[in-house]
């Protein structure tokens, strides 16, 4: 048995040259299981909740091929790896629906700040205190799933000095948001960050991870991280994802690895103190992904990301064997031996080449991967 996954994935589209291009309106008009975000240049679908890997896999890949087949027929378009607008563009926004009044307000308060690409992994748990408890664990290690997806180097044509430029100007909203101890702290913050208008609406929790469901913060049934920039290869992501699922079945297993029991940290305002280091971590992390320093939520010792996400995957390993899923947990090798994506593309652009050319690059890249996996692996499961 395991756990339930899907992924909330949005992407921009635009010109093979890298240029980004708003076609929302279009797409949304004419295929199934695609929809808006505010700004028009980025379109995001969200795969069916599945418990196997394989087909999470193929759920990832039809529509973005789908996607691809349509945008030939519009012109010369296609869709752009990475996370911030790459080239050019950050200046205006594009709205995708002028009439709506929530994105007047994202509009008005956060500008461009918010057209980046993400993914976002929906991990299934029913049980109200487990779900709390998995995202009180999660959170705070939320910077290392970060470190592993981080592709957002660029903006503008510039590099930034940054990993995930997205994550390091993303508004998270509301700016300081609390581990929940239960489920009833959560309602109860909710409410009141309505109340305050610190929140528009229920959706309006802009944080790494949070609990979600049909009726939120009522009804909740999944897991929702939130950190991670946009993974273009489904290998990866679903790598990335089985370190996820393994080190939430390992909590379940042990609900002693809660970070309010386990934590070394001063009794005295732990879960405070735990939000502030954890909120320090994300920001390394966005700057320098798997080699940044950061510092254990145990008891604040400084560790590469590397080493710990490599300590984890050492941890879990058991787990994923166990449960049947290992060998979509071992992808994660290649990343840390390999970098993610910023830093492959930073290493191109050390190497002489400019953004545009690696964009480009990256583009191509990307189409050929997904043909591929969409005429082996898919073919095969429908066999």
């Amino acid at each position: 048995m395991l756990l339930s996954k899907g992924f909330e994935v949005e992407m921009y589209t635009g010109t093979p040259q890298g240029r980004v291009v708003g076609l929302s309106d279009r797409i949304v008009a004419d295929l199934d299981g695609f929809v808006r975000e505010p700004d028009s240049r980025n379109v995001e679908y969200t795969t069916a909740p599945f418990c196997r890997y394989e087909r999470l896999l193929c759920a990832l890949v039809r529509p973005r091929v789908q996607l691809r087949e349509y945008l030939k027929h519009l012109g010369d378009y296609t869709v752009i790896p990475g996370s911030t607008l790459p080239l050019e563009g950050s200046d205006h926004f594009y709205r995708s629906d002028p009439k709506n009044p929530y994105h007047d307000y994202i509009e008005q308060t956060y500008g461009t700040t918010v057209v980046t690409a993400s993914i976002h992994i929906n991990i299934g748990i029913s049980d109200l205190e487990q779900l709390m408890r998995a995202c009180r664990l999660i959170r705070v290690e939320a910077p290392l799933y970060l470190a592993l997806s981080a592709s957002s180097p660029f903006l503008n044509g510039q590099i930034t000095g940054n990993h995930s430029t997205r994550w390091r100007m993303f508004p998270k909203t509301p700016a300081h948001v609390p581990l929940f101890e239960s489920h009833r702290h959560f309602v109860q913050w909710t409410e009141a960050q309505l109340a305050l208008g610190t929140m528009q609406n229920v959706r309006h929790l802009w944080s790494s991870v949070r609990p979600n469901g049909d009726r939120r913060p009522y009804n909740l049934n999944r897991l929702e991280l939130r950190i991670c920039d946009l993974v273009t290869d489904p290998i990866s992501l679903l790598a990335i994802t089985a370190l996820l699922e393994a080190r939430l079945w390992q909590l379940l297993n042990n609900p002693g690895l809660d970070p309010l029991e386990m934590s070394q940290l001063p009794a005295g305002n732990r879960a405070e103190d735990l939000v502030v280091l954890t909120d320090a971590n994300e920001q390394a992390a966005a700057h320098q992904s798997l080699d940044a320093q950061l510092r254990h939520w145990q008891d604040g010792r400084p560790i590469l990301a590397r080493d710990w996400v490599e300590e984890i995957y050492q941890e879990v390993w058991p787990v994923a064997k166990k449960r049947g899923f290992s060998c979509f947990l071992s992808p994660l090798k290649k990343i840390l031996r390999e970098g993610n994506s910023a830093q492959q593309w930073l290493k191109m652009h050390s190497g002489g080449l400019d953004c545009q050319s690696i964009i480009t690059q990256a583009i191509q890249s990307m189409a050929e991967q997904e043909g591929d996996l969409e005429d082996k692996l898919c073919q095969m499961l429908a066999a």
